[in-house]
């Protein structure tokens, strides 16, 4: 058995994992790379993105940095099934047409200029036709129901608590040869327990002789869920007095659906102001109706909110508007009273939330809220660490708005959440592979859970390094 690490290494974005077993390669993952413009660039047209030798493809859930560049692996000659959840295939549906409109219209920007310049033009990584086609090749499964994908291979996808759909991977594999009979987990991200909307993370009570996990929080912790809604109703408030806007940018799947769910909840305990709040993003209202498609991922929580709320929907209420149009969109620039306005990209790498931002970003009485880990060389990356100029559309522009982060919002375990999913396992791993994480993040984690829990060989990959196990 061999595994190649093409994504996700050292760094959270391109998660990719090549395994070679039985005559067979199965790829974990094809997710889009982000971060450097460049590097980004070559990374998502790199030979890890050719399809032709790919027999399947398991995905864990659909967030782009998972998904990503499956449409362009298809689009080089992959012909093989996708296996994932049937909300994961719905999102994807969704999210990766976004993605294909937003690289044409990249791509046709940035071809204008070299046009002028006599260079040569570029494509977009897939189109919105790729799309189409690659969604033929989607196969939902249920959770918990092991499938056999190859003579001597089984899948199972267990519920990994992270955003909806989200999987934990089991291969099982009686491997050709030798007769070993081996079980293979790859994490996805490990989701937190106790958040509302998705279900708890699953543990894997029965292990792995093979481990791959993320460790995206690997050297922090979170604060517990009811204080990072405290904090959120805080900062509300304190905009408000200032007679300022709140600006959230925040990924168009799982993060607006639950910071809508929480202001749902603040503004039905009158615990906010009655203002109005926006969801600036065509994405995140076209997610929001998968979500409402389903229940059957809900926890208790969502499940009794629905029974006693007057509204009857968790991601809907009174004050609360999902704008469509560009002129919609447009209008909230004028907006001349305090609002909450929720908008994507949540890293603030393009979106209609910059529009916002470049509005606001001057006026010491608004606030810009992070609630999610922000990737290396990101203009959110950038105010999280509070510089004092940043560029937007080309523009410079001076920071006076308020920064605040919130990472009890997050959907991904922290440290000790990380080293309780190792710990559960009656059988612990024999090898184990940290990816998706930074590199204090990686180190941290992996100096855990040998010390903690007495693994031996625990690896940091490289990228598009193999190992044979």
């Amino acid at each position: 058995m061999r595994i190649t690490f093409n994504g996700a290494t050292h760094t959270v974005t391109g998660s990719q994992h090549l395994l070679e077993v039985n005559g067979k390669t199965i790829m974990l993952d094809c997710g889009l790379f982000q971060g450097k413009r460049k590097e980004s660039f070559e990374k998502n047209r790199s030979d890890s993105c050719q399809g032709k030798n790919v027999d399947c493809l398991v995905l864990s859930h659909a967030h782009i940095d998972h998904s990503g560049r499956i449409p362009c692996l298809v689009k080089n000659g992959f012909k093989g099934d996708i296996f994932c959840t049937s909300a994961t295939r719905d999102l994807c549906a969704v999210m990766l047409m976004d993605s294909a409109s937003i690289q044409e219209k990249d791509v046709e920007f940035v071809n204008r200029r070299r046009r002028k310049q006599g260079k040569n033009l570029f494509e977009p990584l897939y189109t919105k036709a790729d799309v189409a086609k690659t969604m033929n090749q989607f196969v939902g499964i249920s959770y918990n129901r092991p499938r056999q994908i190859f003579p001597g291979i089984s899948l199972t996808l267990v519920d990994a608590g992270h955003m909806l759909g989200s999987a934990h991977v089991i291969l099982e594999i009686d491997e050709q040869g030798s007769g070993q009979k081996r079980r293979l987990v790859f994490s996805g991200d490990i989701g937190r327990p106790d958040i509302p909307i998705i279900r708890d993370p699953v543990p894997i009570s029965d292990g792995a002789d093979i481990l791959i996990m993320e460790s995206t929080y690997g050297n922090r912790l979170h604060p517990d869920y009811p204080e990072s809604e405290k904090e959120l109703e805080r900062i509300v408030n304190e905009t408000v007095s200032r007679g300022g806007s709140l600006l959230i940018p925040a990924f168009a799947v799982g993060r607006t659906q639950q910071l809508v769910y929480a202001l749902h909840k603040l503004h039905s305990d009158r615990a906010i102001p009655d203002l109005p709040i926006f969801i600036d993003s065509p994405l995140a209202t076209r997610t929001t109706d998968v979500f409402r498609l389903h229940p059957e991922v809900f926890d208790d929580e969502i499940r009794e909110f629905l029974l006693t709320d007057d509204d009857n929907n968790p991601f809907g209420f009174g004050r609360l508007q999902y704008t469509q149009s560009v002129e919609q969109s447009k209008a909230l620039n004028s907006l001349k009273t305090p609002a909450i306005i929720i908008s994507s990209s949540g890293m603030l790498e393009g979106g209609r939330i910059l529009h916002h931002l470049r509005n606001r970003i001057g006026d010491a009485r608004n606030t810009i809220l992070f609630t999610s880990w922000q990737a290396p060389n990101t203009l959110g990356r950038r105010l999280v660490e509070k510089e004092k100029l940043v560029r937007i559309f080309g523009e410079e522009f001076e920071v006076h708005a308020r920064v605040e982060v919130l990472t009890g919002f997050s959907g991904h375990a922290d440290k000790d959440g990380l080293v309780n999913f190792v710990r559960v396992m009656n059988r612990k791993p024999q090898q184990t592979f940290i990816v998706h994480g930074e590199d204090d993040a990686s180190a941290n984690l992996a100096d855990a859970l040998r010390k903690e829990l007495g693994l031996k060989n625990v690896v940091i990959p490289d990228y598009m390094q193999s190992f044979d196990v």
